[in-house]
């Protein structure tokens, strides 16, 4: 047993939110020792350590991050009071089975809300959130963004955290041109977030210590765009909160964590892809939402595919490569470029997995939900190796990609590549547009744009 009187905690996470967790409630905090991080969904991020210029004073050495599967003998060995935990898009059951797990340990189990762990910005902040990954977040910040830009104000974006490297250089970054993200030697997961506000010509902002980002972004810009990763609820608190439900998954709005968080904290609600789902499931979305949120307005989008270089793919063998994040552990079995290929004419969908590398193999082993796609799984150089074996391997004369980054000139490829892009519209008006500009109309006006 410890003889140390603080609260032996453990933070279970996936490189994003139990970091922030820690910085906001923990650090600091002589009443708690935070004796390890738990990883898990992204590979490669275990046995790692929380670094001691994050850590603060009293972790001279770090924490050590040991894979979730070692939850039981870790808590044993260490005597651990409670059990924090910190990440998102996991089933409702899932998490419960992580709170019997705790308890049975003879641990509580805590789960940490808004208010305790959101950050004050000093400027305005819109928020895009969502029940679940893949259901078009980014391009609809991108949207936003673009529509501050045009009405005068200067915008900046701020993603919620992707720290798969090294974590102590990766406290505060900033990407405005392709060099940034060459620098920083970002992962293909990474490239996909911050690829196209590169294109888009705006900064944006990702890392670990999100109170020092925050204040970095808000000293160059008069109003932010929080672009939240998977399912989580926003690291800054929100003056206008938009949250997607998937026209497609009309019945997962209220089955993953913290999803119908977010549903229940939105101030407005985008039933999103309706060009896509039937009416039946549009309404059946548009229910689900309303049942947990009846005072938010809810709008639909359409997500429109369109495929770059369409002739270079027409009546050929295609691989098509999807975002990977969305076709793991987001459930989906495909995603745009599959979408595109098959509106391209392609002669055949040739099927990755006779060609997977062991490392790719492993994932869909994890998901076995994944169709004939390959997803662009990409978190170290060893991965992004894998990526382009199974590529070439795969006998395709071309390759849809529907992961929004330069995938020929990341792998090298020879191959004829063909990007998909997801973008936004509205579906009806008034839509989200309207929203914006009647948040927009209660402000000051821009500062700093003109």
């Amino acid at each position: 047993m410890s003889l140390d009187p603080a609260r032996r905690v453990v933070i279970l996470g996936a490189a994003g939110r139990d970091f922030h967790d820690f910085n906001t409630c923990f650090r600091g905090d002589a009443n708690v020792r935070v004796v390890a991080f738990t990883a898990n969904q992204i590979p490669g991020i275990a046995d790692r350590r929380y670094p001691p210029e994050l850590a603060g004073e009293g972790y001279p050495e770090g924490i050590p991050i040991v894979p979730e599967a070692e939850l039981e003998s870790l808590c044993e060995r260490e005597d651990v009071d409670e059990i924090v935990f910190a990440y998102s898009d996991v089933s409702n059951d899932s998490v419960m089975h992580l709170a019997s797990r705790a308890l049975a340990l003879g641990a509580d189990f805590r789960l940490l809300g808004p208010r305790r762990t959101r950050l004050e910005a000093s400027v305005p902040v819109i928020a895009v959130s969502a029940v679940r990954t893949g259901c078009g977040k980014s391009q609809i910040a991108r949207w936003i963004t673009r529509r501050l830009a045009d009405a005068g104000w200067k915008p900046a974006a701020i993603r919620h955290p992707m720290p798969y490297g090294d974590l102590a250089k990766q406290a505060v970054q900033r990407f405005a041109t392709r060099e940034d993200l060459v620098a920083a030697n970002c992962t293909v997961e990474e490239r996909e977030e911050y690829e196209p506000y590169v294109e888009l010509g705006s900064a944006i902002y990702a890392g670990v210590d999100y109170g020092r980002i925050v204040s970095a972004a808000e000293r160059e810009a008069d109003i932010l765009v929080w672009d939240g990763g998977n399912n989580d609820f926003p690291f800054v608190r929100p003056d206008l909160h938009v949250v997607l439900v998937d026209a497609l998954r009309p019945d997962q709005v209220d089955t993953h964590f913290p999803g119908e968080t977010c549903v229940r904290m939105a101030d407005v609600i985008v039933v999103n892809k309706a060009d896509s789902a039937t009416e039946e499931a549009i309404d059946r979305a548009s229910e689900a939402a309303r049942r947990l949120n009846p005072a938010a307005p809810i709008v639909l989008a359409n997500s429109p595919v369109r495929l770059e270089h369409e002739q270079a793919v027409r009546d050929k063998r295609v691989l098509v490569v999807e975002d990977g994040p969305t076709i793991s552990h987001g459930g989906m079995p495909h995603g745009a470029g599959y979408v595109a290929a098959i509106r391209a004419g392609v002669r055949e969908i040739v099927d990755p997995r006779p060609s997977l590398t062991p490392g790719l193999k492993s994932v869909f082993e994890r998901h076995p939900h994944i169709g004939s796609v390959l997803p662009a799984m990409g978190y170290g150089e060893e991965q992004i190796s894998e990526l382009r074996r199974t590529v070439l391997a795969s006998g395709a004369e071309a390759v849809v990609c529907g992961t929004p980054i330069d995938l020929a000139a990341l792998l090298e490829l020879d191959l004829p590549v063909a990007r998909a892009r997801y973008g936004f519209e509205e579906a009806r008006t008034p839509g989200l547009g309207d929203c914006v500009d009647r948040f927009l109309a209660t402000l000051d006006g821009p500062t700093k744009g003109v």
